[in-house]
């Protein structure tokens, strides 16, 4: 029996672990965490084609019953204008419509199910180096232990280090000049918004919300700030934060400002960045998957979902291939096209998310933005990305 090593246990990890263990391999799973984080990643959407993985998996309905159904984005002014309704699924289908879920509830999830199925998952294992002989691939980790497998897969996230392994000179990840913010608030008297999440295009940032049946709102700010490194972006409390959104907020419509001043819990802020072409996706015995080959920033909808869609096919190619690296080519071809597609086409959102300072730059976004959005709840052009078709 063939053996894979999986370094990363969020959401592509888990998922190969699957179906690689469903096409007859021996697998095992490490992720450098000490354990599951509450608070991380706080929360993302699940897109239609991740929700069909997930029905592959069997684990679509026990996600769901802690998520929040999402076919539609309301865009508003940061007057409070309507600006047009974008379908967050395939137009005219809400019934096939995307999912909001807490990160920690999908990693539950996908572990659960890893946990039903036998595979192994270590905790604070994080990767040292790796080590390739002829018949096998080593990897070692920092408290002293290696473990040996045939072919070794990077889950590893943006900042890969199987990436590296691959290839010392693959691109770092580009940054997008936005820095999300999030968190999750409880705002007295603050209705549900069943089916919806809500977008505002303020004079001086990007906000979004969705409220849950139980008045938990759950909310993100793209801030546009290009000087703001990660290490500069972690230096800053959540009081910093909340100083600052607050302040950029606070001529937002209700309830943008009431949100931000009924904050519960921990907030998150991360610089928003991508990969927009890795040279190399696999290399002998390594192969990436999901954000450590094609980071896409969360303005798509779809990083989770491209990264089970890597899962599934990365695992049929290496059930039904001579050997695994024809395997990898298999699924390089596949995956890359789409992969790459979907990164553009987030940093296309990205471009109308960030917020000059120039007061005629907003005014005639505010112009044209409703003319863009006037027929966006029929328009079709994106519902190749929602209604991709993955066949195990």
């Amino acid at each position: 029996m063939p053996k894979a090593l999986i370094i990363g246990g969020g959401v592509a990890g888990p998922a190969t672990a699957l179906f690689l263990h469903r096409a007859g391999w021996e697998v095992e799973l490490f992720e450098a965490r000490s354990a599951p984080a509450p608070y991380g990643g706080l929360f993302l959407n699940v897109a239609t084609n991740g929700l069909a993985v997930l029905d592959e998996l069997g684990l679509r309905d026990r996600l769901v019953t802690d998520g929040h159904l999402s076919p539609h984005m309301v865009m508003l002014s940061g007057r409070g204008a309507r600006l047009g309704v974008v379908p967050n699924g395939p137009a005219g289908d809400p019934e096939r419509g995307s999912v909001v879920v807490r990160r920690a509830w999908l990693h539950e999830v996908l572990r659960e199910a890893v946990a039903d199925a036998g595979i192994p998952l270590t905790f604070d294992a994080r990767l040292d180096r790796i080590e390739e002989t002829p018949d096998a691939v080593v990897a070692h980790f920092a408290d002293g232990r290696s473990v040996r497998g045939d072919v070794l897969i990077g889950a590893d996230g943006v900042g890969s280090i199987v990436r590296t392994a691959i290839d010392p000179k693959a691109p770092a990840p580009a940054p997008s000049g936005l820095i999300s913010v999030g968190g999750f608030s409880r705002v007295p008297g603050l209705a549900p918004t069943p089916g919806e999440q809500y977008m505002v295009f303020g004079a001086k940032s990007f906000f979004g919300y969705l409220v849950r049946d139980d008045g938990t709102a759950y909310w993100f700010a793209n801030v546009t700030a290009p000087a703001l490194g990660r290490a500069e972006t972690r230096a800053m409390t959540d009081e910093d934060w909340l100083t600052r959104l607050r302040d950029l907020h606070a001529d937002d419509p209700y309830p943008v400002p009431q949100i931000l001043e009924h904050v519960e819990g921990e907030i998150g802020a991360y610089p928003l960045s991508d990969l927009t072409h890795v040279p190399h996706w696999h290399r002998r015995r390594l192969v990436l998957v999901g954000d450590a080959v094609h980071a896409t920033s969360p303005s798509a909808g779809q990083g989770a979902s491209l990264a089970l869609e890597d899962a599934i096919v990365l695992a049929r190619h290496l059930r039904d291939a001579a050997d695994h690296e024809r395997a990898f080519a298999a699924y390089e071809r596949d995956r890359r096209p789409r992969a790459e597609e979907v990164v553009k086409y987030a940093r296309a959102v990205n471009r109308n998310k960030r917020v000059t300072k120039s007061r005629l730059g907003i005014a005639l976004r505010d112009a044209m933005l409703p003319r863009f959005l006037r027929s966006a709840s029929s328009d079709t052009r994106n519902d190749h990305l929602y209604n991709h078709v993955v066949r195990w």
